[in-house]
């Protein structure tokens, strides 16, 4: 292991060893609660410009394997963990977490302190900071991090979308047979806006009988709506992504022309933020995020409270209310975490109902999407 060098926006200075890639990254740090599923967290595109703090101290113990990767690349700017372990033990793992992130070109930092950097990032907000193999002068760091853009002025997005329209044929994961099941021929057809899709979203879709079709962000409504209208798709699904949903203004005049038809409508994180942002209600920053495997959310209407996956930055306001019925609350905070648009077959939820790794208390709400699609 080499010596890393971190500085925060706030003056925090610190030395710590690293693994994975070497060289400089700046991004916005944010810290993740999840107790198992580190390589799905970190292959997530959602996480596209971002450091991962992982409160889980013991981070590389079960190695990696390309089942369980959410994406074809990471996205992360870099991963911060207390204890990182080389050897690995798990029948499932082809390599370990080191050779994943020098494959992808992130940085690992460990041997620091995470309890330190999350109470910070709870009591100050998520902030901006870089990390260097390479430079160990902090006012070097200083300069460079201020020269750089922030997170809320990059465009993720294109980074993350699939760059060509491709038919998605894995449904859930088989624990008996050790692989995906595969897609069977369907009837209804959707259409999924990526935005930064995750793959186990897109298994979640086959598994509740749909067949579906991924495009890129840069997509054309009037092409959707002619397609709609011609009967070759029933329903439209905006996909989670990286990044501030109120730069995205391109993505948001297409979403709005979507609303404007009767085609059925999901959406999950990101796109629950650009279904609320076409609707006139402006999203906002969190002071440190949702970040985690262990967030419960409650149905005001059943009071069933679902323990959830959660990854973001940004939540719809309260006054979406005017013209949605709140169907989930974060019982963390009391933040909208889902909602049902009034006279529309459109709903739309803020955390993860495909869970990968877990916990799976949200999938129904795949096959609630299936029974609205024409």
């Amino acid at each position: 292991m080499q010596k890393v060098w971190i500085y925060l926006e706030n003056d925090v200075f610190l030395e710590a060893n690293s693994f994975g890639a070497t060289g400089t990254s700046v991004g916005e740090i944010v810290f993740n609660t999840s107790l198992t599923g580190y390589q799905e967290i970190i292959s997530d595109p959602s996480y596209a410009g971002q450091f991962i703090t992982f409160t889980m101290p013991e981070i590389g113990n079960v190695g990696v394997n390309q089942n369980d990767m959410e994406s074809t690349t990471c996205h992360c700017k870099g991963v911060i963990v207390r204890n990182y372990h080389h050897e690995y033990s798990n029948y499932r793992a082809q390599a370990d977490l080191d050779s994943l992130l020098k494959e992808n070109n992130v940085l690992g930092i460990c041997d620091i302190d995470t309890r330190y950097l999350t109470k910070m990032v709870r009591d100050e907000g998520a902030m901006m900071m870089i990390a260097s193999t390479e430079i160990h002068d902090k006012d070097e760091l200083r300069k460079l991090l201020q020269q750089s853009p922030r997170i809320e002025d990059i465009n993720y997005i294109e980074e993350v979308t699939t760059k060509e329209p491709y038919i998605h044929k894995n449904g859930a994961w088989n624990h008996q047979k050790l692989a995906y099941n595969k897609a069977v021929m369907s009837d209804k057809k959707v259409v999924v806006i990526d935005f930064g899709v995750k793959r186990n979203i897109l298994n979640e879709l086959v598994e509740a009988g749909l067949e579906v079709e991924v495009i890129p962000a840069s997509f054309k409504a009037d092409d959707i709506i002619a397609r709609f209208e011609a009967g070759e798709i029933g329903g439209v699904f905006l996909s989670n992504g990286p990044g501030d949903p109120l730069t995205l203004t391109k993505e948001k005049e297409q979403v709005q022309k979507l609303i404007n038809t009767n085609i059925p409508m999901f959406a999950i994180c990101l796109g629950h933020q650009m279904l609320s942002i076409a609707h006139g209600h402006d999203t906002y920053k969190l002071k440190f995020g949702q970040h985690g495997g262990n967030h419960p959310v409650a149905n005001p209407e059943t009071k069933v409270v679902e323990i959830t996956a959660q990854n973001h930055n940004y939540n719809v306001p309260d006054s979406i209310v005017e013209i949605a019925e709140i169907t989930h609350m974060n019982l963390f905070d009391n933040t909208i975490e889902g909602v049902k648009y009034k006279n529309k077959e459109i709903f739309s939820v803020q955390h993860h109902p495909e869970a990968s790794p877990g916990p799976h208390e949200s999938k129904y709400i795949f096959a609630e999407f299936a029974k609205i699609v024409k």
